[in-house]
């Protein structure tokens, strides 16, 4: 026997290993990326928009019944504001000379009477109507909230405290005041009671001089603008 090694017969059915082949994908050309990520942004601006719609359109919703599907005979008493004014976000005080945002009243309807703190016939009228507006509305009227806006530093008289109870009552320059809510014209502040929405927008603008027969009319619109906003607007802030 040669002193040669025999080869393994298993070397012959089982050949080596071919050598590791790498495969090199093709990069991106830059063009191709900068388009994928506008592609990208595209589809996260339009579903931010859709979450926006879905939230806000039971709001939508309600204003386009008032505003545009009600029928003739229920055309408003109160004059509609447009455009309307959202709410400053400034800091007003409290009779106790405590800063509060006004902001803070968001969340509710609000009826606001504007006066200085002397609070004239025109403006103790107003609260009362104010309040009896209020009032009748019945169970709903723990969504609508009683403010007085007072634009001077005039102190407010102990006799109309009992009748302020349960109602807001905040100090607020009256430059402030007008850059949110307006009279009608050939009228001033303390002669009108003014409607803010949930959101703070400065909506309507309730007729000069309230009495007994314009508080009957407005009653109604408050009503049908709380009827219609009944789908998304609750009691409490």
């Amino acid at each position: 026997m040669s002193g040669s090694k025999l080869s393994n017969p298993a070397d012959a059915r089982n050949p080596p290993d071919d050598p590791l082949v790498m495969t090199v994908h093709a990069v991106p050309h830059p063009g191709e990326v900068l388009q994928a990520d506008a592609q990208r942004t595209r589809m996260g601006r339009l579903k931010m928009l859709a979450m926006l719609l879905v939230c806000a359109s039971p709001v939508m919703a309600s204003y386009f019944t008032y505003y545009v599907i009600r029928p003739e005979a229920r055309r408003n008493h109160g004059e509609l504001i447009d455009p309307q004014k959202d709410m400053p976000q400034v800091a007003a005080k409290d009779l106790q000379g405590r800063d509060v945002a006004l902001t803070s009243l968001k969340g509710q309807w609000l009826l606001v009477n504007v006066a200085s703190g002397a609070c004239e016939e025109r403006c103790q009228q107003n609260l009362y109507f104010q309040r009896q507006l209020r009032e009748v509305l019945g169970r709903e009227k723990d969504r609508l909230d009683r403010v007085w806006l007072v634009t001077d530093q005039a102190p407010v008289a102990e006799s109309l405290l009992p009748a302020l109870n349960m109602a807001h009552v905040f100090r607020l320059d009256e430059a402030t005041v007008t850059s949110w809510i307006s009279p009608a014209q050939g009228h001033v502040l303390q002669d009108h009671l003014y409607v803010i929405d949930p959101m703070g927008n400065f909506m309507m603008r309730l007729p000069a001089h309230m009495d007994v027969a314009n508080a009957s009319k407005a009653k109604r619109d408050l009503e049908r603008l709380l009827k219609a906003s009944s789908s998304w607007d609750k009691a409490g802030r």
